[in-house]
């Protein structure tokens, strides 16, 4: 199956990710159709006004049933629910894909649902490409151009990809994106780490600047007069939407809970010793990490 064949497109979730997503296909050539649903209607027309889709429905199970591909592009929570609704209407022939941001939860749950021969598809992925604000307003043609796709394929898919599996990767790959293939828990471990952990102190810490001076505009103005380009970019992220959050936080916790203990540790560590000589040590090991990555 070329990527040619596929003709039919539903996009379940048209906010910044869905949006952007077939913004990204339409200018990648995509010459099929893109249907887009969002709970929120209004996020469907901007995505539909913006040209990301060509059209929206009511019936978003329909849709899904007349194309070749569906796109879960909601928060995670409402992936699975979707999952659980479209699994007993899709049919072989039809591949269904979502880019929730979490995968051991989805992948656990994909499996006793899609068996291969009788069944859907399902490959579960994740662009690793976003922004901190939110909506089909802020969509950009441009978001996953030079960015990772991860798919995380279950236990029971084939050993290659299947030519409906495949035509959807050409499309990833015509994004921009390079491909990476990872076990749903190792995905869960190291998105922890490098995306979850950072979303965490960045919202942690622009909440605690809000508590300690956000009082009156005063106190705000006194610090927006030094908060300079260090501050801005360790609170840009808290910007991001508690929505999407909320369901990674839920679905991630025990990967997410290590990586906030391991990082509590280590600033206990810095305060203990910011007189002593192992600060620089601190110092000398964040700087030969920024020097390898």
């Amino acid at each position: 199956m070329s990527t040619g064949s596929v003709q039919n497109i539903t996009i379940l979730g048209t906010g910044l990710i869905g949006a952007s997503l077939g913004l990204a296909l339409r200018a990648r050539g995509f010459s099929g159709t893109l249907t887009g649903w969002d709970k929120n209607a209004g996020e469907a027309a901007t995505a539909l006004r913006l040209g990301a889709i060509h059209c929206t429905t009511n019936d978003p199970i329909a849709a899904a049933k007349s194309s070749e591909i569906i796109v879960l592009a909601t928060p995670v929570l409402a992936i699975l629910d979707w999952m659980e609704k479209l699994a007993p209407r899709l049919h072989p022939g039809q591949l269904l894909t979502d880019v929730g941001s979490t995968k051991q939860r989805i992948c656990e749950r994909a499996e006793p649902l899609f068996s291969y021969g009788s069944h859907a598809e399902f490959l579960a992925g994740h662009p690793m490409a976003g922004k901190e604000v939110y909506g089909a307003a802020n969509a950009d043609a441009e978001l996953f151009q030079g960015a990772v796709w991860l798919f995380t394929p279950l236990p029971n898919a084939p050993a290659a990809p299947t030519p409906l599996q495949q035509a959807w990767r050409t499309w990833v790959q015509a994004l921009g994106c390079r491909i990476v293939d990872v076990d749903p828990t190792r995905h869960d471990e190291l998105c922890a780490w490098a995306s979850h952990l950072p979303q965490m102190v960045g919202t942690a810490l622009a909440a605690l600047l809000e508590d300690s001076f956000g009082a009156t505009p005063e106190q705000r103005a006194g610090l927006r007069d030094v908060g300079g380009r260090a501050m801005r970019e360790m609170t840009r992220l808290g910007a991001s939407p508690y929505s999407m959050w909320r369901d990674i936080a839920q679905t991630n916790a025990d990967a997410l809970g290590a990586t906030l203990l391991a990082l509590e540790q280590r600033l206990a560590h810095i305060r203990e010793n910011l007189k002593q000589p192992e600060l620089r040590a601190e110092f000398d090991r964040a700087n030969q990490f920024r020097k390898n990555f």
